[in-house]
């Protein structure tokens, strides 16, 4: 039962469907030009046609995180949903509505790694060990189309995939990541190891065939 009654979400489709807006989410976290915080201070005061444009203008951004971090859409947009609904919830509790973009972010992300938490079977990568690769091999990466850099990651294997996402494109630190997701810090470097090896080859190997 939703306790808020969104904008359909078909309004995103054409932004979302299929593939990821972009890589890095920062831009889209920027205060829009026409989202004043009054409007962040209505929605926190029960205004639905605030809330709704909050949704409207933060919907993508906050959808890229979802999906990057639980690989389909169904649960991302399960997650999205829950963390709107829990910020609208809590609103009241922001006190610099100017920065409401970065604190649903955080919330986002939270809700993204419960979900983690609960569904990844943590316990049996503890063992898992990866060859370190080398920070020149990074390089690689610069004559990817990115549109087949943001599928892979969504395509990568629960656990290594939900590290990738936190460490290479969320800021976390590894003993960061290892708290949060009640895992061993060596296993959250492990699981990136493995996340950057996958990635390697899977590009590689799709950028080969269609050359």
């Amino acid at each position: 039962m939703r306790l808020f009654a969104f904008p359909t979400f078909s309004a995103f489709t054409p932004l979302i469907n299929g593939v990821f807006v972009t890589l890095n989410c920062n831009q889209d976290l920027r205060q829009p030009p026409n989202i004043h915080e009054s409007t962040v201070v209505s929605a926190g005061r029960g205004d639905r046609d605030a809330q709704a444009d909050l949704y409207r203008y933060y919907g993508t951004a906050m959808y890229n995180i979802c999906i990057r971090m639980t690989g389909n859409a169904s649960d991302a947009q399960d997650m999205l949903q829950d963390a709107f609904i829990d910020a609208f919830r809590h609103l009241g509790q922001l006190k610099q509505p100017g920065a409401f973009g970065g604190w649903l972010r955080r919330i986002t992300i939270n809700k993204c790694i419960q979900f983690s938490k609960n569904h990844v079977r943590w316990s049996s990568l503890d063992q898992d060990e990866e060859t370190p690769v080398a920070d020149q091999e990074s390089a690689w990466w610069l004559n990817v189309p990115l549109a087949l850099v943001q599928e892979e990651i969504k395509n990568l294997p629960g656990g290594c995939r939900e590290v990738f996402v936190l460490f290479a494109l969320e800021d976390f630190g590894h003993k960061e990541i290892a708290r949060d997701l009640g895992v061993s810090e060596s296993t959250s470097k492990s699981q990136y190891q493995r996340a950057r090896k996958l990635l390697r080859e899977r590009i590689t190997k799709k950028v080969h065939l269609d050359g």
